[in-house]
């Protein structure tokens, strides 16, 4: 009986050891697939990202080309202009002999302006010669300087405007003696 038990004891603990072993391998297993199907999601979901970001990307560039287009149509499509009579003034200088004679184009953003336009030139013209004949002949003569004097007429000008606004001006003329 003693030796019936000490058999049935290890029978026991063969089975256990088989089934603790049987279990061990599913174990395994499911940590295997988990670790498939986690990866494989990864991937996907990097796939789908990325994807997103080419077409953001894209919509990007376009939105850029559509921007760069509007700007050239918008320097192409040049607006209504109100020419001024030619302008001629000393320019600030130590000896006063150096004079500055200009023509040019005020570029309107609509037809309603040139009524208003009208009526206001001499105080248009005021503001263009207050401005040119506080200039020095070293402040206009570079390619800067010139677009910082029309800067410089635009905002004086648009600060009496009601009725619209001057987007440019162009000059025609620009004689420095």
């Amino acid at each position: 009986m003693v030796e019936e038990e000490k058999e049935s004891t290890r029978e026991n603990e063969k089975n256990a050891s088989r089934e603790s072993g049987g279990n061990s391998v599913v174990l395994i297993l499911i940590v295997v697939l988990l670790v498939l199907v986690l990866a494989i999601g990864g991937v996907v979901a990097y796939m789908m990202l990325s994807g997103d970001e080419t077409e953001d990307a894209t919509v990007v560039k376009q939105e850029k080309v559509e921007k760069r287009r509007s700007r050239r149509s918008d320097a192409i499509g040049v607006g209504p202009m109100y020419p001024l009579d030619k302008f001629t003034v000393n320019l600030m200088s130590e000896n006063g002999r150096r004079f500055l004679v200009v023509k040019m184009n005020l570029e309107e953003d609509g037809e309603e302006l040139t009524p208003e336009l009208d009526k206001k030139t001499p105080l248009i013209r005021d503001i263009v010669i207050s401005i040119l004949s506080s200039k020095t002949v070293e402040e206009i003569t570079t390619a800067k300087g010139k677009e910082k004097l029309k800067e410089e007429i635009i905002a004086q000008i648009n600060r009496h405007l009601e009725d619209g606004e001057i987007r440019h001006i162009y000059f025609t003329e620009f004689v420095i003696q």
